[in-house]
């Protein structure tokens, strides 16, 4: 059993996704961070550097913390969503790390100065609006003639997709990024992903 320690973030949402879609039963821990349960000694216990997600694998007796590395704990536990062969093992892995290097910290800091920052910073907002546009258009680009950002579904769509489905949130459209848009439309009716989505209720 998977004990997941989560909030209603895109990086929370990546591992509820993946739990849904490799099929394993999980409990849910929600750590609301706007109450800063993520600094409570039992889950730094859990995650030292408190941040959401982590998860406990009670078959193991294995604790893991940041989403990256558990999408991929979690692929390897059930042999699914990540190719075995080299090539395309390290195709996935670098789309990942794509997605944890630059879609997430650029996604992030826009949300957060457009939405959260006490004040207004123009510079800020046009810096990182400029930057998660341009990711767009890599994304896009990347997607030219492929259903999926590595051809077939793996764990780089499912830790892109919470980050891409806050767009409106942002403020953005995807409409001039069509190959994106194709695609966040074709992950967005997945059960697994609405199920996923919507952890912690």
């Amino acid at each position: 059993m998977i004990d997941l320690y989560t909030f209603t973030t895109p990086n929370g949402r990546k591992v509820s996704i993946m739990l849904e879609e490799v099929n394993l039963p999980y409990n849910v821990h929600t750590i609301d961070i706007t109450k800063g349960e993520q600094f409570t000694p039992k889950f730094v216990a859990i995650n030292p550097n408190s941040k959401i997600p982590a998860i406990i694998d009670s078959d193991t007796s294995m604790t893991v913390f940041e989403s990256g590395a558990i999408l991929i704990y979690l692929a390897e536990k059930t042999g699914k969503l990540l190719p075995t062969e080299q090539k395309g093992r390290f195709q996935v892995i670098e789309w990942l790390m794509f997605q944890m290097a630059s879609v997430g910290p650029m996604f992030g800091q826009l949300n957060h100065f457009k939405r959260f920052a006490p004040e207004k910073i123009p510079y800020a907002i046009e810096r990182y609006e400029k930057e998660t546009l341009r990711l767009y258009g890599v994304l896009d680009k990347q997607l030219s003639g492929k259903e999926f950002i590595c051809g077939d579904y793996s764990i780089a769509d499912i830790a892109t997709y919470p980050w891409v489905a806050s767009y409106e949130f942002q403020g953005l459209t995807l409409d001039n990024h069509p190959n994106l848009k194709r695609w966040f439309e074709t992950i967005q009716q997945r059960q697994a992903v609405q199920r996923g989505m919507a952890v912690p209720a």
